[in-house]
């Protein structure tokens, strides 16, 4: 298939994992740590898309320790910003414009539905031009994943210590 013919769809990546915006940055650093990503979708309770949080994004606006992090919500992080996006059948140029129109190097692929179908990074369009996209199924499912992690903060020292 030639670069021409290709779509979000077709490079997007499906398994995704995903937060919530009243999810700690904490949590959703912890997360992209474990999960060696540096973008996390946040959607609603309906799996529509907010933004996409960055590694950039959690460094940026860290301050304090762990107890700081945990009481936070990572819409605060998304400050309102617009989250560009595009359809599962954008050809690959189209997409390329987006991110460069945008200063965004990843945009969600949102389904007519208007839930998230997946996500095109960077790095999926590099993928793709080196010829090095998997192809997947057109009518393959997404996944998106919502994982709860519960901080486990040291005890606070007592006053008889």
């Amino acid at each position: 298939m030639t670069m021409e013919a290709m779509t979000a769809a077709d490079v997007m990546s499906r398994v995704l994992v995903t937060v919530k915006p009243d999810e700690s940055p904490l949590m959703a650093w912890e997360l992209m740590r474990r999960g060696s990503m540096h973008h996390l979708p946040v959607v609603d309770s309906g799996s529509h898309i907010i933004g996409v949080l960055t590694r950039e994004d959690i460094a940026a606006h860290w301050s304090g320790g762990p107890a700081e992090q945990s009481s936070a919500q990572v819409r605060q992080l998304l400050g309102g910003r617009r989250c560009p996006h595009v359809s599962p059948d954008e050809p690959l140029p189209g997409v390329a414009a987006a991110m460069l129109e945008s200063e965004v190097d990843v945009v969600p692929v949102i389904g007519a539905s208007g839930m998230l179908k997946g996500i095109v990074t960077v790095t999926d369009l590099l993928a793709a031009v080196a010829g090095r996209r998997v192809a997947v199924a057109q009518d393959a499912d997404s996944s998106a994943g919502l994982f709860r992690l519960e901080p486990v903060l040291p005890p606070k020292p007592s006053r008889a210590d």
